[in-house]
C-alpha cells in the first residue's frame, strides 16, 4: 500500500485535519467518564447539588457537541481523501491498461482487471478512510483508558495491564489466522467474475446449446468455494467478538469486585469505580475498531498487491519516440523481411516470412485455421512486436514510428465486430472525429451498409447498444467496415470481416472497394477463395510459414495448399478457369 502513497499527495491538508480532529474527539471521549465520576462523587452523595450535577452534564453535552463537530469534519476529510483516492487510482490504473500490449492484457485476464479496478481499487478506498478515521484514534483510547486508570488508582490499573494484553493476543490470533483466507477470496472472486462474464457475453450459445443447466453448475461451484472460503475466515473471526467480551467483562467483575472493597475502605470513591468501568469498556471497543481495522488493512494489502501487480506489468511494446518519422513515397506500402514471431510461452506462429506490398496494391492472406493470418496483418500496425525480422510501412520499421503515426493511417476490422454504445454518426466517427455527413455516407455505401442504415428510422442517429447486441452479425459487420473508410485510410486491414456476409453482400463490398478506394492498400484476410481470387496478390500461409505468393492462375499451378484450398471450395473447372 505504501507505494500507492502518490495518489494521496493532492489530500495533505485532508490527511491532516482528520486524524488531528479524531484525535480531539477522542481527548474529549477521554474525559467523560472522569466528569461522571465527579457527578456521583460529588453532585450526588457528598453535596446533593442539583445544580452542580446539571452543570457538569451541561459541560458532557458541550462536550459531546463539540465531539460530533470534530468527527463530522474527519468525516468530510476522509471521504474527500478516500474518493479522490480511489478517483486518481483508478484513472490512473485505466490509463496504464491502455498503454499495454495484447500480450499483457492476455496475460493478465480481463476479468481480472475488471476485478481489479473495481473491487480492489474500492478496498483501497475503505482503508483511506478507515486511515484517516480510526488508525490513530483507537491506539489512542487504548492508551488514553489505560493512562487514566494510572491517574485514578495505580491498583486497579493493574487489571488493565492484564486485560489489555490479552485481549490483544486474542485479536492478534484471530486476525493471523484469517489473513491467508482473504488473499484467497480476491482470487475465488476473480474467477466468479470469469464465469459471470463469460455468461453474460455467451448467453446466446448457452441457450442455444441448452446449457444453462451446466453453467449454472459451474457457477454454484465458483461461487460455493467463494462462500466456502468466507464462511472459513467467518467462524474464526466469530470467535473475536465473544472471547474479547468475556475477557473485557472479567475484567470489568475484577474492577468492581476489587473496587468494591476499597470503596469500603475508603481508598476509592464510588464514582472512580464507575469511571473505570468506562474506562474498560472504551478499551474493549477500541480493541474491536483495531480488529476491525487488521482485517480491512489485511483485505486492502492484498488489493494493493494486485493493483500494483497491474502497475509492474510493462508493455512489451513500447513507442521508441514522439516525432513524427519522415516516410519515402517510392518505398513499398508494406515489406516484411525474414520476420518470425512467437506468442509468450509458446513456439514461433510465424517463421521466415518475407514479402512486399506495393502502394495501392490488394492483397489477399489466405491458409487453414489457426495458419497465422490473423498473427501476421496484427504485426502491421504493431499490435505485437516481431521476435526476429522487420516489418517496414513506407520504408520505416514499424518500431519507429510513434503510435499515433503509425496507426493513424490504417483502418483496421479485427475478426470481431466490435461496435460501442452510441449513435452509427459517433461510430463512424472514431478514426476521425470531424468526419462529415458525406464522408460516412460514402464508407457506407461502400461497406455495403448504406441501405439498411437509410431504412432505419433514426438513420445514422440510430442507438447502437453495448456491443452493438441490437444489430445482426452482419450488420455489425458492415458497420465496422465503414468506420474503418471514413477518412480513407492509406492501409486498410479487414481480418476475416465478411465472414458473416452472403455470397453476394461479399461480392459487391469487394466491387465496391476495388472502384472507390484507388491508392489505398488492402489486406484482406479469409477462407474464402471467392473473396481473394482477383487481388492483386495472394499470399498462402501454412502452419505459420508463407507457402506461396502470387496471383490466382499462378498459385493454382504452384502452390498445392492453395489448390488444395479452391478444391474444398470450388468445382475443378472453376479453380482452373
Amino acid at each position: 500500500m505504501f507505494r500507492l502513497r502518490r495518489f494521496l499527495k493532492s489530500y495533505i491538508l485532508q490527511l491532516i485535519i482528520g486524524p488531528i480532529c479524531k484525535l480531539t474527539e477522542a481527548v474529549l471521549e477521554l474525559m467523560i467518564p472522569l466528569i461522571t465520576a465527579d457527578i456521583i462523587d460529588v453532585g450526588v452523595i457528598k453535596n446533593h447539588d442539583v445544580g452542580y450535577v446539571l452543570s457538569r452534564g451541561g459541560l458532557m453535552v458541550l462536550m459531546g457537541a463539540l465531539g460530533l463537530c470534530f468527527a463530522l469534519v474527519c468525516q468530510k476529510s476522509a471521504s474527500i481523501a478516500s474518493q479522490g483516492f480511489g478517483t486518481k487510482l483508478r484513472n490512473a490504473m485505466f490509463r496504464h491498461i491502455n498503454t499495454l500490449s495484447h500480450e499483457e492484457i492476455d496475460k493478465l485476464g480481463t476479468p481480472s482487471l475488471i476485478t481489479r479496478m473495481t473491487n480492489d481499487i474500492n478496498q483501497l478506498q475503505l482503508a483511506v478512510a478507515m486511515l484517516i478515521r480510526l488508525v490513530i484514534r483507537a491506539p489512542f483510547l487504548v492508551i488514553g483508558a489505560m493512562v487514566m486508570a494510572v491517574m485514578i488508582d495505580l491498583k486497579m490499573s493493574v487489571i488493565f495491564f492484564i486485560a489489555s494484553p490479552l485481549i490483544a493476543l486474542v485479536l492478534y490470533i484471530v486476525m493471523t489466522s484469517s489473513v491467508p483466507f482473504f488473499k484467497a477470496m480476491q482470487n475465488k472472486l476473480d474467477r466468479v467474475s470469469l464465469i459471470s462474464r463469460e455468461n453474460l457475453s455467451g448467453n446466446r450459445v448457452i441457450r442455444a446449446f441448452d446449457k444453462q443447466d451446466m453453467e449454472q453448475e459451474r457457477f454454484d461451484k465458483a461461487n460455493g468455494e467463494l462462500a466456502e472460503t468466507a464462511l472459513r475466515v467467518g467462524r474464526i473471526s466469530a470467535l473475536l467478538n465473544p472471547v474479547t467480551y468475556i475477557l473485557a467483562q472479567a475484567a470489568i467483575i475484577a474492577v468492581v469486585w476489587i473496587g468494591a472493597g476499597f470503596v469500603d475502605s475508603g481508598n476509592l470513591r464510588t464514582g472512580q469505580i464507575v469511571a473505570l468501568v468506562n474506562y474498560m469498556t472504551q478499551i474493549l471497543l477500541a480493541m474491536i475498531v483495531v480488529s476491525n481495522l487488521v482485517v480491512i488493512f489485511t483485505k486492502a494489502a492484498a488489493s494493493a498487491a494486485r493493483v500494483n501487480e497491474v502497475f509492474d506489468t510493462k508493455p512489451s511494446v513500447t513507442e521508441q519516440t514522439a516525432k513524427d518519422i519522415k516516410t519515402s513515397d517510392d518505398s513499398p506500402a508494406v515489406e516484411f523481411k525474414d520476420v518470425c514471431f512467437g506468442y509468450a510461452g509458446g513456439g514461433y506462429a510465424l517463421k521466415n516470412i518475407s514479402f512486399t506490398v506495393d502502394k495501392g496494391m490488394t492483397v489477399g492472406i489466405i491458409g487453414g485455421t489457426g495458419a497465422g493470418k490473423s498473427t501476421l496483418v496484427n504485426l502491421i500496425p504493431r499490435f505485437y512486436d516481431v521476435s526476429e525480422g522487420q516489418v517496414m510501412v513506407n520504408g520505416v520499421d514499424v518500431r519507429e514510428y510513434p503510435f499515433g503515426q503509425l496507426r493513424s493511417g490504417m483502418g483496421i476490422v479485427p475478426q470481431k465486430a466490435v461496435l460501442f454504445s452510441g449513435t452509427i454518426r459517433e461510430n463512424m466517427r472514431w478514426r476521425k472525429k470531424d468526419a462529415t455527413d458525406q464522408e460516412i455516407e460514402q464508407a457506407l455505401r461502400i461497406s455495403q451498409s448504406y441501405e439498411f442504415v437509410e431504412k432505419l428510422p433514426e438513420k445514422t442517429d440510430k442507438i447502437i447498444s453495448a456491443d452493438g447486441k441490437n444489430l445482426s452479425g452482419g450488420q455489425r459487420q458492415r458497420l465496422t467496415i465503414a468506420r474503418a473508410l471514413v477518412g480513407g485510410p492509406e492501409i486498410l486491414i479487414l481480418d476475416d470481416s465478411a465472414s458473416a456476409l452472403d455470397f453476394a453482400t461479399d461480392a459487391a463490398l469487394r466491387k465496391a472497394l476495388k472502384e472507390n478506394t484507388q491508392g489505398m492498400t488492402v489486406f484482406m484476410v479469409s477462407q474464402r477463395i471467392g473473396t481473394v481470387r482477383n487481388a492483386d496478390k495472394i499470399l498462402v500461409i501454412d502452419n505459420g510459414e508463407l507457402v506461396g505468393e502470387g496471383v490466382h492462375k499462378q498459385l493454382v499451378k504452384n502452390c498445392p495448399v492453395y489448390r488444395e484450398i479452391c478444391l474444398s471450395q470450388l468445382k475443378a473447372e472453376e479453380v482452373d478457369g
